[in-house]
């Protein structure tokens, strides 16, 4: 029940409501998400929101008394053939089921949903005409990034320091400037250098992504700036994604943002 009938919600029921909004069908074939560890028929005491599952998220959890993290990258790409307390994620497994702890993921079906990853960053950026950058073959209203416009142009070193500032990243890994004019806009939260020629193809003066590798700065061509601004940085945000959308069904529990949620990739 909820929200406002009150009663008890189980922890089926939060995953029921966050599958509305990105149901698991829309995740890529590669990924894991959904859930993780755990059993879904207790009544949810606390959902704890992260980016990552680490030891620190799980102990967290235990110390404020909620019963369920939601995290956005899965805990478990590759199968576990064994649980041995051998590495994190192994420990990870273990602490969390001996604390009753059950962990969800919302991964790249939260990156395709239109409301998800890469249209919370169009948000932030305050781009207009909005719209999916990298449309799903089997569901065209869906899919990775999205493409949209800037109210008011800008140059590109102009942008990527608004960039900066409204992500509060550290660096910015970028191909050439030009002192040309920013007015449309690709991005793709997490990683997407692979889809730079659909950026270029698209017309945008500038495509924001993640984890673009040294050659990859190459496919530029002259033709756009190619922007990495952080893995990290441009999907840490959806814990805000998540709790809305509890918080718009559910008031019988808290919810809470994890204290604990890093990156792991440190600057100097």
């Amino acid at each position: 029940m909820d929200k406002e009938g009150k009663a008890d919600v189980r922890i089926r029921d939060v995953i029921e409501t966050l599958e509305k909004k990105f149901p698991l069908s829309l995740q890529e074939s590669y990924d894991n998400s959904g859930l993780q560890v755990g059993v879904v028929e207790r009544n949810v005491t606390a959902v704890l929101l992260c980016t990552d599952v680490t030891e620190s998220v799980v102990e967290e959890a235990i110390q404020r008394n909620a019963n369920l993290i939601i995290s956005h990258h899965p805990l478990m790409f590759h199968g576990v053939k064994k649980i041995t307390g051998s590495n994190y994620i192994e420990r990870v497994i273990i602490k969390a089921i001996q604390h009753g702890v059950t962990i969800y993921s919302s991964h790249t079906n939260c990156d395709k949903g239109v409301g998800g990853v890469s249209f919370r960053i169009a948000q932030k950026l305050s781009l207009q005409d909005v719209r999916i950058f990298v449309p799903d073959d089997k569901n065209p209203l869906s899919g990775l990034g999205c493409v949209g416009s800037l109210a008011v142009p800008m140059p590109d070193r102009d942008f990527l320091l608004f960039v900066k500032q409204v992500f509060g990243v550290h660096t910015i890994r970028h191909s050439r400037l030009s002192g040309n004019l920013v007015s449309t806009v690709a991005l793709c939260g997490g990683s997407g250098a692979e889809f730079i020629p659909q950026a270029i193809a698209c017309g945008a003066d500038v495509y924001l992504t993640a984890d673009v590798k040294y050659h990859e700065f190459f496919g530029a061509e002259n033709q756009i700036v190619v922007a990495d601004f952080g893995h990290f940085e441009s999907e840490h945000f959806t814990k805000e994604i998540f709790y809305e959308q509890l918080t718009e069904n559910f008031s019988t529990f808290a919810v809470l943002m994890s204290e604990n949620d890093r990156n792991p990739v440190c600057y100097i």
